[in-house]
């Protein structure tokens, strides 16, 4: 774990908020030079704390659907469970592979264009290797809420304001929008100057564009992606399942406003809330849920606590 200071945590916040900010701004927000800010920043990427600045893109304004998968392996050998895994990984269409401890395995999820893709990759899938899954569980994303990591700060947060994926209608899109998406989809600091040389057209076509993708939604915001371990913080998810659905949104309202929350998934076909905090210790989850039990007696049937071990695959930008 590595220790960082008061400053430290609001320049990430301020970087996980936008983190296209110049350091000047930034550093107008944190109360520190822009000189000291640039130096912060280059010694949190040394450390290996600030993995990459990532765009938030919604692919469903693109035409994608996401669909989400839970693995239980038996009969597995260290040699074939890193086949399935790299089966995964090199899948292009997948966007996310990850190992993760509790009553599952692995969690996959990908991105299709339609029906006929996803049943594709699942009737490839279980022929390959089908036998060596005890279970599968899948369900369509239909909305993803991000928000912010305000447990970085030691002053309350705004938990109103979120990105939001999926669940959008298609919008017009061109090739020149999806070679400047490809571009900020994992280098989201990138200047405007460096996409147009790398795109062979000018800066003010760039800026011009990237406007419009904010203003369609098709960009939601712009993320820093940061390796929490190493600030001593556990990805957990915790699998709701309601007593009756109609309590659904008094719920969902309530858990958005915690601090640790970072996900707060909607789902169709598997739990009723799917919800992601980053957090010191599996003790907190249960407080969480505790609270919520004491918050809303009798209304959560059951939940399900895993961990998220590793990040083993992650993109921001669906393939073609």
């Amino acid at each position: 774990m590595i220790k960082i200071d008061v400053k430290d945590k609001k320049i990430l916040y301020q970087l996980d908020e936008n983190s296209r900010l110049s350091f000047s701004k930034i550093g107008k927000n944190v109360g520190l030079s822009k000189d000291v800010v640039a130096f912060r920043v280059k010694k949190l990427q040394e450390k290996g704390i600030i993995k990459n600045y990532y765009t938030v893109i919604d692919a469903s304004k693109l035409g994608y659907l996401s669909f989400r998968f839970y693995f239980v392996f038996q009969y597995v050998t260290p040699e074939l469970k890193k086949e399935i895994i790299d089966y995964f990984i090199n899948d292009k269409y997948t966007y996310f592979v990850g190992l993760i401890e509790g009553i599952y395995n692995l969690a996959v999820i990908l991105w299709v264009k339609n029906v006929m893709e996803f049943y594709s990759f699942y009737k490839k899938t279980l022929k390959k290797y089908g036998y060596f899954f005890k279970d599968i569980n899948f369900c369509l994303y239909v909305q993803l809420l991000h928000f912010r990591s305000s447990f970085l700060l030691d002053e309350p947060d705004d938990r109103t304001k979120h990105f939001t994926t999926g669940g959008q209608t298609k919008v017009d899109y061109d090739t020149i929008d999806i070679q400047i998406l490809r571009v900020i989809a994992a280098n989201a600091r990138i200047p405007t100057i460096e996409i147009a040389k790398k795109l062979n057209l000018s800066a003010t076509v760039i800026n011009y564009r990237i406007k419009k993708l904010i203003k369609s939604g098709v960009i939601q915001g712009f993320r820093v992606n940061l390796d929490y371990l190493k600030l001593g913080y556990h990805n957990f998810k915790v699998d709701i399942y309601l007593k009756d659905f109609k309590d659904v949104d008094q719920i969902f309202n309530y858990i958005k406003m915690n601090p640790h929350l970072y996900y707060l998934n909607e789902t169709a076909g598997h739990a009723d809330l799917e919800i992601e905090f980053y957090v010191e210790s599996i003790n907190e989850i249960h407080l969480i849920m505790e609270d919520l039990a004491t918050k809303f007696p009798g209304k959560i049937k059951f939940y399900t606590i895993f961990n998220i071990l590793e990040f083993i695959k992650r993109q921001f930008m669906p393939e073609e």
